[in-house]
Order: C-alpha cells, then structure tokens, then sequence
C-alpha cells in the first residue's frame, strides 16, 4: 500500500479528545488509514501539497431518505407540514422502482460527497406492492460506484390507513415479510469489523405507520443479529398526540415499552421531549439525529440540542429527506444548525465548531463507530479539504475550527477522500458520469410524476 503525504496544510482541524488544529502541519495516509499527523517531514510515495487547504475529517450523515430527491421542490407540499405533507407525497412516493432508488441514490449521495461528507446514512422505508424487493440492494450499488460509506437501513412500514395509521394500505407490509427482508438485508450487507464500507441498521418508520408488534419484533431481531436501531421519534405535535390517542402514552414512553431504548437506538428529530425525557435518553445512551434544515422547513420545531449536549445525550446531525430540506448538503446543515441555535439560544448556543463535532464524532458515535469520526492517526483515511485561499475567505480562515459553522462554505470541497481513496475532486464526482447519470435521474423523475398525474 502506497503513502500520501499532504505537506503544510494551512490548518488540520482534528476533532481528537484534545480538539487540536494543527497550522502548517502535514497528514500522511498509508492505504486506507491516517498514518501520521504532525510537522515532522515524514517519507512517502506522493506528496501534495496542501498548503492552500484545510483538512477537515469526513462529516458523516445519521438521517436521510435518498428517494426524496424525486420529489424536491415541489409546489404542491412547499407549505404543508409533517402530516399533511406525508399525504401528499404518498400519492407519489407509490410508484417508486428499483431504477428510481439507485438514481435517487445516487443523486442524494453524490450531493452529499461533494460538500465532504464521506459516511452516509439512509432510512428507507416504503416499499410498493411489486417490485420493491431490492430497493436496498440497489442503494449499496450506488454507495460501491460512488466510493462512499453506507449505512443502510430496512425501514418499513406495517400500519396503514385501514388500521389507523398515516400511509396508505398500499404500501404497508405485513411484520413477516419486513423481517425477513431484515435478515437477509444484514446476512448479505452488514459488515461490523473496522473501517467497513456497508453497514445495516433496522427502522421500522415512526410510531404512527407501524405496528406495536413490528417495533417489538424488529428490536429482538436486530439485538439477535447484533445491528442498530432506529426510527423518527418526537418530530411534531400531531405525533405526540397520535401516541397520546392511540396508546395512552407519550412518544418515548411507548417506544420504552417496545424496548427501543439503549446505546443501540437513535431518533430522527428529538424536537418535543420534556425535561425528564431528556435526562432519560443520557442516562441510557439513547442517540438523536438533529435535522435543523428540515425542522424549519416544516415548521416542526426546535431541538433542545444545548440541553441534550449538556447531559450527554449522544447527538449526530442529519440532512432528512430531501423533499424536506430540498438539498443534500451537510456542510450547509452545520451552518443552518449554528445560527439556528444562536438565535434561539443566544451565549446558551453550541458554537461553529460544537456543530462540526456533533457531524463528525457525534454522528459517528450514534452509528456505533469509533474508527471514523476523526482526524487521528490509526482512523480511516476519510476527510475532506476546504482550498482557502480565495477571496471570500479572507480573515475567516484564521479560525479553521468554526469556520464551517459561522462563516460557511458555499462551494464544493476542494477533494474528498473515503477509505483512503479520492473520490471527489474540484465538485466533481469520480466514480461515474454525473452528465449521463443527471440525464437518466431526470427522466426517471418525469416518468414518475407523470405517472402521479403532476
């Protein structure tokens, strides 16, 4: 395996327990690992310099639904919030395929790479009568031609419309197909050893388009198979009051009773727990994905993420789906994040540099992974560079750790490695043809609205 030397890098901004960033200092990477991090004048086999550049570790997403890309923007939802919005798009979301899914795919993750994202994560959860069988299987396609990390869940819905849940009865499955898709999806995919490429996690939807005996069901299969849990979780009002209704019971304390708490769970959202819930999720180590841009958009709220920081409630950040947010960017996600929480918080509110820690090692560590996260040596070789020379960036790079937050980066990264590998370069993707893959993305997306009837 060959060495790349990155020499005299503007600043290393590392993430590591003593949060260092490092001016005028080289990073050296050995295959897939980072091998050295310092100023010594180490050998190897390439040497770039990087001395216009801010190296950064890769940034890594805990929420997303890649299919929404089909259905961003559109004028019929811009409005509506959660419920409603749900409705309306169901009407669409029916007539996905397995070519739509690897071109969503890899639109959302091709978005995401480019803006120095170098994990992913994706909640997929509706499934069609015919032909959905493979939804997953074509996601993991997309992430090997991209060169990106993936992890994947078997989402699923089995509560429809007829039972008194939001989807509808057409795109519920019953418990036993959905757990068998599981465990196959995790015998075929899920790779736990250090710096693995593909991961599963199961995700039944969210408490009102799933059944009781689905979560319960999903838990004890995925604790058998020793995988991750996850779903939306405390997202709105209507919610709480659909649990309130339908159970008796708030949000979490259903989910407590469907045994979805611990270390191995993490929620989409988190916006309407109450104090003691709160201290609940830090005492079990319960996860939350924040999803800041999707929140405002669909007027669900504001997460308590001061509070949840200041009681270890583990936290990552999410971009969501990208019909909800319109963008798969999670270097915009941080900065939204930033001056969202300052204006709701004021001096109470995590700084730039809290919100680059919570997409880098926070999220690494509600996916249950210690070897990405990080600029240290011994981690996977995924990080990103920022070229900070221009005009734009003048004074704000003299703070490398915050600048991502407070100041923002509207351009693609300059390079993005994964595995050690470059797979992003100047904006552009190099694991396929983005003109021919936009061209078939964009067909497919017209030959699914006009089947919607829009």
């Amino acid at each position: 395996m060959s060495k790349t030397l990155f020499k005299n890098a503007k600043a290393i901004v590392t993430v590591d327990d003593s949060n260092r960033v490092l001016a005028n200092a080289n990073l050296c990477i050995h295959g897939n690992i980072i091998d050295y991090i310092g100023y010594e004048d180490v050998s190897a086999d390439r040497t770039i310099d990087a001395s216009r550049l801010i190296l950064y570790p890769g940034l890594i997403n805990t929420h997303h639904h890649f299919y929404q890309t089909f259905t961003r923007n559109l004028p019929q939802v811009q409005n509506l919030e959660l419920f409603p919005w749900l409705k309306a798009l169901y009407e669409i979301w029916r007539y996905l395929d397995e070519e739509s899914i690897y071109y969503s795919s890899l639109t959302a993750m091709g978005e995401l790479l480019r803006y120095g994202c170098t994990t992913v994560m994706d909640h997929h959860y509706v499934f069609p009568k015919e032909h959905s069988g493979n939804f997953i299987d074509r996601q993991f396609d997309a992430a090997e031609a991209l060169g990106i990390r993936l992890h994947a869940t078997r989402g699923s819905m089995s509560r429809g419309k007829s039972e008194g849940g939001l989807p509808p009865d057409d795109l519920v499955q019953d418990i036993t197909t959905i757990l068998e898709d599981s465990e196959r999806l995790v015998n075929k995919f899920h790779d736990p050893s250090p710096f693995s490429m593909r991961q599963i996690a199961l995700a039944p939807c969210s408490p009102f388009s799933v059944t009781t005996d689905l979560l319960k069901e999903s838990a004890r299969l995925a604790r058998k198979l020793g995988v991750r849990l996850h779903t939306h979780l405390c997202e709105t009002h209507d919610e709480e009051q659909f649990c309130l209704d339908l159970f008796g019971q708030r949000p979490l304390d259903y989910m407590e009773s469907c045994e979805w708490t611990g270390n191995d769970v993490w929620y989409a959202h988190g916006i309407h727990f109450d104090d003691e819930e709160l201290e609940r999720l830090a005492k079990t180590g319960t996860g939350v994905a924040h999803c800041p841009v999707s929140n405002m958009k669909l007027s669900s709220g504001v997460c308590r993420v001061p509070e949840m920081l200041e009681l270890g409630v583990p936290l990552g950040l999410g971009v969501d789906g990208s019909a909800s947010n319109d963008c798969s960017n999670l270097m915009a996600e941080i900065r939204a994040a930033y001056l969202l929480h300052r204006l709701t918080w004021s001096d109470k509110a995590p700084t730039g540099y809290d919100m680059l820690k919570i997409a880098t090692r926070g999220s690494a560590g509600i996916l249950g992974r210690d070897d990405i996260g990080s600029l240290e040596e011994g981690k996977a070789a995924d990080f990103f560079a920022v070229e900070a020379s221009s005009l734009e960036f003048v004074c704000s790079e003299k703070d490398a750790a915050n600048l991502l937050g407070t100041v923002g980066v509207s351009k693609p990264a300059h390079f993005v490695y994964v595995n050690g590998n470059l797979v992003a370069e100047k904006g552009f993707l190099l694991g396929i043809d983005e003109e021919k893959t936009a061209r078939a993305a964009r067909r497919k997306v017209d030959s699914i609205l006009q089947r919607a009837g829009l």
